[in-house]
């Protein structure tokens, strides 16, 4: 019986989202016949490099979301430990971590990306800011946390007296239409789901609780743009050098027949909500815990 060690919890923002991912694959794993070993990885390095060298997993499940979870860190520590872990590896994990960036390799490839850069509380006070309106939200952060929709000077007069950010922000343009997403599983476009949601956007409450949000899959679309924008999270997925699953956000405007990408997560949420499992099943006919098997017996680290 092989061991999986499950990393999850961890301190950053998405802590309590990656705690539910965490407890979905440890079940799955039970099922499928692994001993699943859990681990809610501690704020010390030393916590976490103890545990590994004590339990010896024969491959880790890294259900860990946000900053040094799926931002390259842990996978470095993994490849130095020559552990086999899902999910893509240190160079992909950093590069979809920092959208900038991201968009900067991918723009080139030919994806579609939104028009943004990167300011600080000053560029909008001195006027600098894009025109309304337009997205505020960190640039190494997930789960919507931290976003900000800045359609009237209202909106942005509020941003200014409470900024939160300790650090420059990306700032795009705001996209009108409808809100998309696309898993890619295995160098695969799998399918397409929309989410559909009453007031607001897609923000961290609404991907996280049930009945929030309904998720259209597959998505109805022109067959034209279903087939683009499967190529373009195909690419993005290639172009970051992703591995196993990943998803990929996509913003449609019917009226202008404009589909623009607006970040890859390489480490997507595994919880009862998320996309990505929904969409494998819908369209691919596999379960959860075929899924989470499908991603265990991937696992690898970079020699």
């Amino acid at each position: 019986m092989k061991k999986i060690a499950v990393l999850m919890g961890g301190q950053s923002s998405e802590r309590t989202v990656s705690l539910e991912s965490g407890k979905g694959v440890l079940k799955a794993l039970a099922e499928k016949g692994y001993e699943p070993i859990a681990l809610d990885v501690p704020e010390k390095l030393s916590g976490l490099v103890c545990f590994l060298e004590e339990n010896k997993p024969d491959a880790v499940f890294n259900a860990l979301h946000g900053k040094y979870g799926e931002d390259g860190c842990i996978q470095g520590l993994l490849n130095l430990m020559r552990i086999p872990y899902t999910h893509s590896g240190v160079l992909a994990s950093a590069l979809s971590m920092n959208k900038q960036e991201a968009k900067a390799l991918l723009k080139p490839a030919g994806v579609h990306v939104a028009n943004g850069k990167m300011i600080t509380k000053a560029d909008i006070l001195n006027g600098n800011a894009l025109p309304k309106p337009y997205v505020v939200k960190p640039n190494d952060e997930g789960s919507s946390v931290g976003v900000y929709i800045i359609k009237t000077e209202s909106d942005e007069q509020k941003l200014l007296a409470d900024w939160p950010f300790d650090k420059p922000v990306l700032t795009e343009e705001y996209i009108f239409g409808r809100e998309l997403s696309v898993v890619v599983l295995f160098d695969e476009s799998v399918g397409i789901v929309e989410i559909k949601q009453g007031i607001g956007f897609y923000d961290y409450h609404t991907k996280y609780t049930a009945g929030a949000a309904t998720h259209v899959i597959p998505a109805v679309l022109p067959q034209k743009w279903e087939d683009e924008m499967k190529k373009q999270a195909l690419i993005a997925h290639r172009v970051l050098g992703c591995k196993g699953v990943s998803r990929s956000d996509f913003r449609f405007d019917e009226q202008t027949g404009r589909c623009v990408f607006l970040e890859l997560n390489a480490n997507p949420g595994m919880t009862p909500v998320s996309l990505v499992p929904e969409v494998v099943a819908k369209i691919k006919n596999l379960t959860y815990s075929e899924l989470v098997d499908l991603l265990v017996k991937a696992a690898e680290y970079e020699k």
